[in-house]
């Protein structure tokens, strides 16, 4: 939260011009940039391809290629390992990005709120003005039909 707040500051200061996305990432530590790069790793298709092969390869080297002399053989112990320790570096490191974009997403629906409000008030003036107008004109017409 104190990301989105040091953000709207900054955006504050700089102009509401400025794209939101790149003023957002621009403030990202070197830490929140790798969890968000091992997010959109790990969230694809081709991560989940590449796991199901690799994990393919290693259930068939442990039993067929090494029958007799498997480093790992059946039910896979060692991976079993390798998988827990790697989901559970992973997942907390996929919530901190999520986390990071659900502090962006909240961030931009404040500018969409303000942008509104601001919408909002310069249509009432413009409606306020054209009133003015109608009401000169009514107040006119009877002058210029005389």
């Amino acid at each position: 939260m104190n990301a989105a707040i040091r953000f709207l500051a900054d955006l504050r200061r700089l102009g509401a011009g400025r794209d939101p996305h790149s003023l957002f990432d621009a403030r990202l530590s070197v830490g929140e940039r790798l969890a968000d790069r091992v997010a959109a790793v790990g969230g694809s298709w081709g991560f989940i391809i590449g796991f199901g092969v690799f994990l393919a390869a290693w259930a068939v080297l442990n039993t067929v290629v090494l029958a007799r002399h498997a480093f790992d053989p059946f039910p896979f112990i060692f991976l079993n390992l390798m998988l827990s320790m790697l989901a559970a570096l992973q997942a907390p490191i996929i919530m901190m990005s999520q986390n990071r974009q659900a502090a962006k997403d909240r961030f931009e629906a404040r500018l969409d709120y303000e942008t509104n409000t601001r919408a909002e008030a310069q249509i009432d003036l413009l409606h306020a003005k054209i009133d003015a107008l109608h009401a000169e004109i009514a107040r006119m017409a009877p002058q210029q039909a005389g």
